[in-house]
């Protein structure tokens, strides 16, 4: 076995990719789109984390809070707790992450019997 196939089994094993004729290697494919990060989440921010966010005070913050879950932050408008213009002064600041479901509930087990 020659050198360079060696070198090339060794880097295949290693989880090196393929190198190209020039030495470089090429771009590594696109990470997962995380959410954007500073953004605040209606279904699970704090009452003073949403009165940080022009426009919404104590009033709207605790509707917004007793409205949840939110499956889209456009349901700030459609649901009348801001209106519209307000939502987009926010809009870029606020998203919804999905609310995680609940599990199934497990089938009750048969209690024993006794003879």
């Amino acid at each position: 076995m020659s050198f360079k196939v060696l070198l090339a089994a060794l880097a295949i094993l290693c989880g090196a990719g393929p190198v190209l004729a020039q030495g470089t290697r090429p771009a590594p494919p696109p990470a997962p789109s995380a959410p954007a990060s500073g953004l605040i989440d209606l279904n699970s921010a704090s009452r003073d984390d949403l009165m940080s966010l022009d426009g919404i005070g104590e009033v709207r913050a605790d509707a917004i809070i007793r409205a949840r879950p939110f499956k889209a932050k456009t349901e700030l408008v459609e649901r009348r707790l801001i209106p519209e213009a307000l939502y987009e002064k926010i809009a870029d600041k606020v998203m919804a992450r999905p609310v995680p479901a609940a599990p199934a509930p497990r089938p009750a087990q048969p209690a024993p019997k006794r003879t």
